[in-house]
């Protein structure tokens, strides 16, 4: 507990200790003294709750729980009813105490799970090792991380091997090594090896900034649910306040007109009860707890949530459509097959890694990596990128053209027909076929089981978007239990794809789209909602996605969707019964039948059930 929290409790214990001392007391039924006595625990546990409603009043903001309670209570003991009185006043404190700490906590156990913002970044100043200010570290510095401290900004690794613990960030426990020339994030903590850090960003712009700006804002992007009782609150409160008024005041009136015992003090207790039935805490507290905790057990779990109109939005999501390489696949592409026509092996890898020299697509990569050797960019010259289709360049004083079939159809040859599990790139020399390279892009381990999951979890249909061609795309699709695929996409198509299926699926649907956060952030924006896998470090991501997974395993995405349902059950669990629970007790007090006591139940005990279901959505390991 605070300082604040164990103020009100010192106070709650005071007056509940005074309460009991007056009951024993042989003091007579609504006497002066026993007013004045009385009196004393009510201010002890009531009067800031009545300087709240005065200042609502005064400042023209008067309906809310603050002045149903001071006018219940102030009318309470008004009528005699001084136990009642200051019975309801200590129990709302108690339940808005409980309130309190169970939001700290929540509080406090997400913090705990983010805590990746660093404190400092060890700095060489002239020869000596400086701590400073993580803002004051400009890009292109070096830092030192020594064990145990966390990396305070991003950088690549410039001395030392390390191990790097991911888990507040990815939620995973496994530690990953990194070496010289190895990227590294800030947020991770570095195990073993002390580590220099040359700095690619500002603090500002860095992934542990990004990540914490993501979840401190998460609560500004509103659900309908909250939407929903924000409304429901602000009508509701006055509608009730005035038909207390009735209650009080049109019973007693019509007797009189009848002829009659009007019974004032019966209709205006009854009017009282249903003040303290109606106050709406459940509601107003419990719902924005619920998305906030559900946000930070996601956040536990490495999966960053913007908004709690995105859990809303990912609970009802129906169709998954996802990119293929990346996301479904490992993306690290590897030379397997090397079938020349009418040449070397060696002169068709060597003249075909040098026109991809200025590329940096993964699979140009795979391609100079497969030659090994350092390539003479002076014989290489009008380099020529085809979208869609590959590269043309003049090697020496040899035009390679590298590509798809549809390149080659260009050029005016006929490629050699391959059916394989893997991406076929065909090169043709000075409008000559000379072979084909086979590069893999391994399926990752997890996929199909994730494809599985998604059907578990709601998902109707599976589609996977590709620019591979159809026979490599419809292999993939096939292992992995797929709906549908399309294939030979640009990524100008992507997009055009995901909005013809917008279009046909039926309105209470949600569509989302995973890509891997690096060239998808066009599909990102334009799906439903859009979730980027594997993006630690990645600007485009977070940038532009709705939801970001921080590492790349697509178990992730059922699990997200799991746990938005998760989140999303508890908000309408919460909804149904403090509204059904307080409708019920309203009637009850309208008609008699509830007393105070009743009220205090069905406001502050409803409250803390409300408050402790919200709590749950925190749990969400095993969703």
């Amino acid at each position: 507990m605070n300082k604040k929290q164990k103020k009100v409790l010192y106070r709650i214990i005071a007056a509940a200790l005074m309460m009991i001392v007056l009951l024993l007391l042989p003091l007579e039924e609504k006497s002066i003294l026993r007013f004045i006595l009385f009196l004393l625990p009510y201010f002890t546990i009531g009067y800031d709750i009545l300087r709240k409603a005065f200042k609502g009043i005064m400042n023209k903001q008067v309906f809310d729980e603050n002045f149903l309670m001071a006018v219940a209570t102030v009318g309470a003991m008004a009528l005699g009813e001084y136990t009642e009185g200051v019975a309801v006043m200590l129990f709302y404190q108690i339940g808005e105490l409980f309130q309190s700490y169970a939001v700290g906590k929540s509080r406090r156990n997400i913090s705990a799970l983010m805590d990746i913002r660093p404190d400092f970044a060890n700095v060489m100043i002239d020869g000596v090792v400086t701590k400073v200010d993580p803002d004051e570290v400009e890009v292109g510095s070096e830092i030192i991380v020594q064990p145990g401290e966390k990396i305070p900004i991003d950088g690549v690794v410039v001395d030392g091997t390390s191990t790097l613990d991911t888990a507040a960030l990815t939620g995973e426990s496994v530690p990953r090594s990194v070496k010289p020339s190895d990227e590294v994030i800030s947020g991770c903590i570095n195990m073993s090896g002390v580590i220099k850090v040359k700095t690619t960003k500002e603090f500002g712009e860095s992934t542990a900034s990004k990540i914490l700006d993501l979840v401190e804002n998460a609560s500004s992007k509103k659900s309908k649910p909250e939407n929903f009782i924000s409304k429901f609150a602000r009508i509701y409160t006055p509608v009730v306040c005035y038909a207390a008024v009735g209650l009080a005041l049109l019973p007693p009136v019509v007797s009189l007109i009848i002829g009659l015992e009007p019974r004032w003090g019966q209709w205006v207790y009854r009017a009282l009860t249903f003040l303290v039935i109606s106050c709406p805490c459940a509601l107003v507290i419990s719902i924005p707890l619920s998305f906030f905790a559900g946000i930070g057990g996601a956040s536990k779990e490495g999966v960053l949530v913007k908004g709690s109109n995105y859990l809303d939005m990912l609970s009802k999501a129906k169709i998954a459509v996802m990119d293929k390489t990346g996301t479904l696949t490992k993306g690290v592409f590897k030379v397997t097959e090397i079938v020349p026509v009418g040449i070397t092996k060696e002169e068709l890898l060597e003249k075909t890694a040098m026109a991809e020299v200025y590329s940096n697509h993964p699979i140009s990569k795979s391609l100079k990596e497969a030659y090994g050797k350092p390539i003479n960019t002076s014989r290489v010259s009008d380099v020529e990128e085809i979208s869609g289709q590959g590269i043309k360049a003049i090697v020496g004083d040899t035009t390679v053209n590298v590509g798809n079939e549809k390149l080659m159809a260009n050029v005016g040859v006929e490629p050699t027909a391959v059916v394989a599990a893997g991406t076929v790139i065909h090169v043709a020399f000075d409008d000559k076929y000379v072979g084909y390279i086979l590069i893999s892009d391994e399926l990752k381990p997890t996929s199909k089981s994730a494809i599985k999951a998604m059907k578990q979890a709601g998902i109707r249909a599976t589609v996977m978007l590709t620019g591979d061609s159809d026979k490599v795309a419809g292999i993939v699709a096939n292992d992995l239990g797929l709906d549908k695929v399309y294939s030979q996409l640009l990524p100008a198509d992507k997009v055009t794809k995901v909005e013809e299926l917008l279009a046909d699926k039926n309105e209470n649907e949600q569509l989302i789209f995973v890509g891997d956060g690096i060239n998808d952030a066009p599909v990102l924006s334009r799906a439903d909602i859009g979730i980027a896998m594997g993006a630690l470090g990645s600007d485009a991501a977070i940038e532009a996605a709705d939801v970001v997974l921080m590492d790349d395993d697509p178990m992730k995405i059922a699990k997200a969707i799991n746990i938005a349902k998760k989140c999303m059950r508890i908000v309408y669990e919460n909804i149904y019964f403090a509204i059904g629970i307080k409708v019920a007790c309203l009637i009850l007090g309208a008609i008699g039948i509830a007393n105070m006591w009743l009220a205090i139940f069905a406001d502050v005990g409803v409250m803390v059930l409300a408050v402790l279901n919200a709590i749950r959505a925190l749990r969400v390991h095993n969703v």
